[in-house]
């Protein structure tokens, strides 16, 4: 694990000695342990220079079971640690916006109801979180494009509106410098890029709805949100719908194993259904 450990930083640092002065520990030290492990590996996982290092082939490829291997060992460690009255642990992912959506409220109500039950909530992109799911690090996530895959049941929770939202009443949209295109994913891309071929280059790009949200009501502009996200900004008369701007519609899913269900996964599924029908309404 300290190999493994060290490997991750070396690529978090981008060389050697970086890496060593954050581990606490010579270079020589951190050499070692790369050493070793790409022995044990039969492949060489950087490509040595006098700038730094960077992954080879085999390095990439071996970075994402790497980081499950660490987050598999801090799993175990919180696991152990937990008090006896804890019969279960339950861990979950999903996307940052589904987080400020659903998953805070479903997962205060569910503790409640379930103190027994210990709730791990990890934020992730769709490939980390599918990855940890294949992995078994979690017990379901939640996000808006899934990938299908073998083995696991998509589960459609709710549609959620994306509404074009303005600082200032009179915004045409797209068309203005202070514009913010939000990366709410490839299937939205397309979408926006459809409704508006003459503005494909916004001024500025953002991949976190909060960030733009943030940025907008900070300096002025216009973007795609979530209707209920803005709804209080609105109500405010902070922010102002878009006139003719048409909305953009993306269903969430939750995805799980569907084979080995425990009776804590079924309870919580359950649980976070009953949660969307009320939000929802």
């Amino acid at each position: 694990m300290d190999q493994i450990r060290t490997f991750l930083e070396v690529v978090e640092a981008g060389s050697f000695v970086r890496a060593a002065e954050s581990l606490h520990v010579t270079q020589s030290t951190v050499s070692a342990r790369i050493k070793e492990l790409e022995n044990r590996l039969g492949q060489p996982l950087f490509l040595r220079r006098k700038s730094g290092v960077t992954l080879t082939t085999a390095g990439r490829r071996f970075q994402p079971h790497a980081s499950t291997m660490m987050h598999v060992l801090q799993q175990a460690r919180q696991d152990i640690a937990l008090p006896a009255e804890m019969r279960a642990v339950l861990n979950i992912g999903g996307q940052f916006s589904l987080w400020e959506r659903i998953l805070l409220t479903w997962m205060g109500n569910f503790r409640a109801t379930r103190p027994d039950v210990a709730v791990r909530a990890e934020v992730g992109t769709p490939e980390s979180l599918m990855r940890h799911l294949a992995d078994g690090l979690l017990d379901f996530v939640l996000m808006y494009a899934p990938e299908a895959r073998p083995g696991f049941t998509i589960e459609k929770l709710m549609d959620q509106s994306l509404i074009m939202v303005a600082t200032r009443p009179n915004h045409a949209g797209p068309g203005e410098a202070d514009y913010v295109f939000v990366d709410w994913g490839e299937d939205f891309e397309a979408w926006h890029s459809d409704q508006f071929p003459q503005y494909s280059a916004p001024g500025l790009h953002v991949s976190l709805g909060a960030l733009g949200l943030r940025h907008i009501l900070s300096r002025g502009g216009a973007g795609y949100f979530p209707e209920r996200v803005v709804a209080a900004e609105i109500e405010g008369a902070r922010l102002f719908p878009v006139d003719g701007a048409p909305q953009f519609v993306r269903p969430a899913h939750v995805i799980y194993p569907a084979e080995g269900e425990s009776e804590v996964r079924a309870a919580a599924l359950q649980s976070l259904r009953a949660a969307v029908a009320v939000e929802v309404v």
